[in-house]
């Protein structure tokens, strides 16, 4: 894949169990949005349509025998095709867009569960979740996401120095503002997500030093 024209960044992290900001999300239960969630492998490129020409399905395709067959042990997997529609650094990061992936990730997929929530979305992160991410310790950079391909339409991609740090801070991001915390409820709860979304997990490669 970093071999291909475009693709910059490439790592492969393994969830981990960790404690939720809120519990009895909404998953999808449509079956055939496959459910593999255990392992996470994320690559960056310069333009979207890096990833595009060819499609995934069609690159993999191509590829030698050994590398199909290597992909074919994969179970349920799912992908997404995707672009930044916004981006906030944190306090343990210096702003620059030339950054490797974080050492501990959260991962959020999902779909508005209509069209009308949105503008609601979309205010709340603007107006709200991204600034407050911006002051978090432990935080190191944060990007809303769009898809180009797949089923979620949206994700959120969190960046931490650790996975104890993201537990640590992340959790009680909110509950210092009442009023913010009740409208994070609204809007989480309206969503769809993936299976196994938001998905807390560590990098295994890179390794982290």
């Amino acid at each position: 894949m970093l071999a291909r024209p475009g693709v910059t960044k490439a790592a492969h992290y393994a969830s981990v169990d960790a404690p939720r900001q809120r519990k009895n999300l909404s998953a999808t239960t449509d079956p055939t949005v496959p459910a593999g969630d255990r392992y996470i492998l994320l690559f960056e490129a310069d333009k979207p349509y890096a990833f595009a020409n060819p499609m995934p399905s069609r690159f993999h395709a191509a590829l030698p025998a050994a590398d199909r067959n290597m992909l074919a042990l994969r179970i349920s997997e799912r992908s997404n095709v995707m672009t930044i529609e916004h981006e906030v650094f944190g306090p343990d990061t210096q702003t620059s867009t030339d950054l490797p992936f974080g050492p501990a990730i959260q991962l959020g997929n999902f779909n508005s569960g209509s069209w009308r929530d949105e503008d609601e979305l979309a205010d709340w992160y603007a107006q709200w979740r991204l600034p407050s991410l911006e002051k978090l310790p432990g935080c190191l950079r944060v990007r809303k996401l769009v898809s180009i391909s797949g089923w979620a339409k949206h994700a959120i991609l969190h960046e931490f120095t650790s996975v104890a740090a993201r537990n640590a801070n992340y959790i009680a991001l909110e509950k210092s503002n009442p009023e913010m915390d009740r409208w994070s409820e609204e809007v989480v709860n309206k969503l769809v997500h993936a299976p196994g979304s938001p998905n807390v997990a560590q990098r295994i490669w890179p390794p982290v030093k």
